[in-house]
């Protein structure tokens, strides 16, 4: 590979006359006209991707479907992102589901909140593709043998109930199916391989031909004749980045986000002249407080929890968006509330959620009582104030109305009655980056000036603009399917 032998930074650090500051100019044209393309690939593919989540597994499955030659790269000795690990709550209109459970929905509703959930800051044309398509990507999960369950949920930040869940726990599923099927279709993945740069014809000009990997400590120089796919997640495990953007951050923890979310693919796509936009966009789910361990999901449906305070009062509306959760949190004295449940709500649950709260008992993360007032004594509130609390929440489930703070009438179906009682702490951990890579509908990465960088392609939590300020649960997951298979597809049709 070609290497520059004067540096624009040492030029410009040294420039102290005239003609320093010429020369200085001089090379730094010089630089920009020159290719960063090595002299060798290492690797020849027609599609590459860039992460083994669900975005660049749908992406690979996509493109390979479509005749094209794909290898995927992940910079982890293992497959499967955030997704792998993700709550695995999908949305999407489906009338079939939803008709069974008296629910009225549609693909405009879903349009409608998902654009007012964010504040009218997502691009309309990306979400109006995202829930039109979205049925169709659970579709063709299931084409592959993932099953789901035959109900939908309201999950936590949703605004609706459109949720589904797979039968197997977690993400595994999707990644199950998913990798099961690139293998069939002969796609090539490689771990421990971490993408450095992206090469375009012209430094940050021309078409992107290939990307510069690191493997086994050493540069690694991949061709892709077709396109690349960056679909390596966000930054939400990037402490002092996440602070940049909003120094509340700083100190939280994460949910489910693998460490190695840690936004450098997306820096690199900027490096290489992407546009990146909405990166002050952080969401947060509840999680850990500092200094603790064991992660609690009581809270996952908004119909079986409420939320109480350290003095045992309800303090926001359990199925309200999920910023408006966050800075109801974050705004509490302690900086953390507890999710409770009655024995049914438990038992509602699957058992990945159960296993950790049982784990959650032995790290002081969970409570468990036969007697409300047995619960508030481990949990540290007032005994009689819960006890008001929850008969003041049964009886707006009789009532069909929560006078206090607006939960919607249709999440008001389960009361707080059967012991064993459950609590979980929940503080505030990052969940989700709403901002990235911009792209256009096909999913081509758009540059500084809105233009097409040919041969770019971006999918999942590294794109930004689908969205807007606060993603709807649930949304993420119909997301990177989505978009990924629009990715996969549209590069590998590149002519």
């Amino acid at each position: 590979m070609s290497k520059f032998t004067v540096s624009r930074r040492g030029l410009l650090s040294a420039g102290v006359a005239a003609s320093a500051a010429s020369l200085a100019s001089s090379v730094f044209a010089q630089e920009k006209k020159s290719s960063l393309v090595p002299d060798k690939w290492d690797l020849t593919t027609e599609v590459l991707v860039v992460g083994s989540g669900g975005a660049g597994l749908a992406a690979a499955v996509s493109a390979a479907q479509a005749g094209a030659k794909v290898t995927v790269i992940e910079k982890l000795a293992f497959i499967g992102g955030n997704t792998m690990i993700s709550s695995g709550y999908f949305n999407a209109v489906d009338p079939e589901r939803q008709k069974k459970q008296g629910i009225e929905d549609s693909i405009e509703k879903h349009i409608e909140q998902t654009l007012a959930g964010g504040d009218g800051r997502a691009d309309p044309e990306l979400v109006r593709i995202l829930c039109s398509n979205a049925l169709g990507s659970l579709h063709w999960l299931e084409s592959m043998g993932l099953k789901f369950r035959p109900d939908v949920m309201q999950v936590y930040g949703a605004l609706w109930p459109r949720s589904h869940l797979a039968t197997e726990p977690k993400g595994t599923g999707f990644i199950r199916v998913l990798s099961t099927k690139a293998k069939e279709l002969g796609v090539d993945i490689m771990t421990n391989t971490k993408l450095v740069k992206i090469i375009r014809e012209q430094f940050d000009e021309g078409r992107a031909l290939g990307v510069m990997a690191e493997r086994q400590g050493k540069p690694f120089y991949i061709r892709a004749t077709k396109g690349i796919v960056l679909a390596a997640g966000g930054f939400a495990a990037n402490p002092r980045l996440r602070a940049i953007h909003d120094p509340r951050m700083l100190t939280l923890t994460t949910t489910n986000n693998q460490a190695c979310s840690t936004g450098e693919v997306m820096l690199a796509a900027n490096e290489a002249g992407a546009y990146l936009m909405g990166l002050d966009y952080i969401q947060c789910n509840p999680g850990c407080p500092p200094g603790h361990t064991s992660r609690q999901a009581l809270h996952l449906d908004v119909s079986r929890y409420v939320f109480v305070d350290k003095r045992g009062k309800r303090f926001v509306a359990e199925d309200a968006r999920r910023d408006v959760l966050r800075d109801a949190i974050l705004n509490l004295p302690e900086k953390f509330g507890y999710a409770i449940v009655d024995n049914d709500g438990f038992n509602s649950y699957n058992q990945v959620v159960r296993d950790d709260a049982m784990k959650g008992l032995k790290t002081g993360d969970a409570f468990k009582a036969d007697t409300l007032e047995g619960l508030a004594k481990q949990m540290g509130v007032p005994a009689d104030q819960l006890k008001k609390t929850i008969a003041d929440y049964n009886a707006m489930v009789d009532q069909k109305k929560d006078p206090d703070f607006g939960k919607a009438e249709r999440n008001l179906s389960h009361k707080i009655e059967k012991a064993p009682y459950w609590a979980a702490l929940s503080s505030m951990a990052v969940h989700h980056t709403m901002g990235g890579v911009r792209i256009d509908k096909e999913t081509r990465v758009l540059d500084r000036q809105g233009n097409v960088i040919e041969g770019l392609y971006a999918a999942g939590e590294v794109t930004g603009g689908i969205h807007g300020t606060n993603r709807l649960g649930g949304n993420a997951i119909a997301d990177i399917f989505t978009f990924g298979r629009i990715a996969g597809s549209s590069a590998a049709n590149q002519k």
